[in-house]
């Protein structure tokens, strides 16, 4: 890749960083305060998917470092297997609790009466340590892949775990690719196509049944409508470059070296959960509001201060004539 194409990628991940930080860690502690008052299972579900994208986003600065060395690792090798690990099972941590927070919002339309019974946030709970666990067993891989024996003892082959290494979790010997791909596969099909399925499923009954509910709001149900295809709408387009490329590698039978610009549209997920978490929530709406309304009166009163100044020195410059 050439320098633009690093640029661009240091780029959408400044941009990235930037934007998803203060905004998740804004509804990070909107959650944790209504989790501890009064939890509730779509709250909580929340909660673990902005904790996701934080950690998404705590990644996020040593893929910085590589895209301005030109993808080399120049940091410490132990950090290559942890920062690798945490970016991409994070990616599918996403994905699952999208799918799980879309399955909470279909029952809750579909079985209001008999749900609303027999919700639980303990079970909110389990579901969230089950798909913490189910997304890290999958990318244990990232922590497999150095140590697969090769016969290439060629310069292109050395992702074996050494404190030398130049490139982090990027050049694969054949042996090392005869297990990884099939692995990129199977993360394909179970932690991206039925996710999608689910989502499509839930979300399009969601918005059939709330479109044949006489008694609900046009406003309120617009925004509900909004709020689905918008979730899916993310879904299908931050998540799909980077899955079509395992597909693609999977046929090739080779690493893709255009898969570092599918991730790209997997890191602008990190700044749009937000807007989801914005129109879930009336808690993030009104933090929101909260903060914007603050910054305006701080902006207001410094424009004071500097008005009375300016004032003062005219006074005083008069007083000097």
């Amino acid at each position: 890749m050439d320098k633009l194409n690093y640029q661009l990628l240091l780029s959408v991940y400044i941009l990235t960083f930037l934007i998803g930080l203060p905004a998740n860690i804004l509804a990070f502690f909107t959650f944790c305060r209504k989790v501890y008052r009064k939890p509730t299972p779509i709250d909580i579900l929340l909660l673990n998917l902005t904790i996701s994208d934080l950690i998404f986003l705590a990644v996020l600065p040593f893929k910085m470092k590589e895209a301005t060395d030109n993808l080399n690792w120049s940091l410490p090798y132990y950090l290559c297997p942890i920062s690798s690990f945490l970016f991409f099972s994070t990616i599918y941590t996403s994905t699952l609790f999208l799918t799980a927070i879309s399955i909470e919002r279909y029952l809750g339309v579909t079985f209001p009466i008999r749900y609303a019974l027999g919700r639980r946030p303990r079970n909110a709970v389990i579901a969230s340590c089950f798909l913490w666990l189910l997304g890290s067993l999958n990318l244990s891989i990232v922590y497999i892949v150095p140590y697969i024996p090769s016969n290439d003892n060629s310069s292109s082959s050395k992702l074996q775990p050494n404190p030398h290494v130049t490139i982090c979790y990027d050049l694969f010997t054949k042996e090392q690719l005869n297990i990884l791909l099939p692995v990129r596969l199977e993360l394909f099909l179970v932690l991206f196509c039925i996710p999608l399925l689910i989502c499509c499923f839930c979300y399009i009954n969601f918005i059939r049944i709330l479109s044949n509910l006489p008694h609900l709001g046009r406003r309120r149900r617009l925004r509900a409508i909004g709020l689905a295809l918008g979730t899916l709408l993310v879904f299908t387009i931050c998540f799909s470059p980077y899955n079509v490329s395992h597909v693609v590698g999977f046929v090739h039978g080779d690493n893709e070296w255009w898969r570092h610009f599918a991730l790209i549209s997997s890191t602008l997920n990190a700044c749009l959960d937000p807007i989801i978490f914005y129109f879930s929530s009336a808690a993030v709406r009104s933090a929101i509001h909260a903060c914007v309304n603050g910054l305006k009166e701080k902006m207001h009163i410094i424009k004071c201060r500097r008005c009375c100044s300016a004032d003062k020195n005219t006074i005083k410059s008069i007083n000097h004539i």
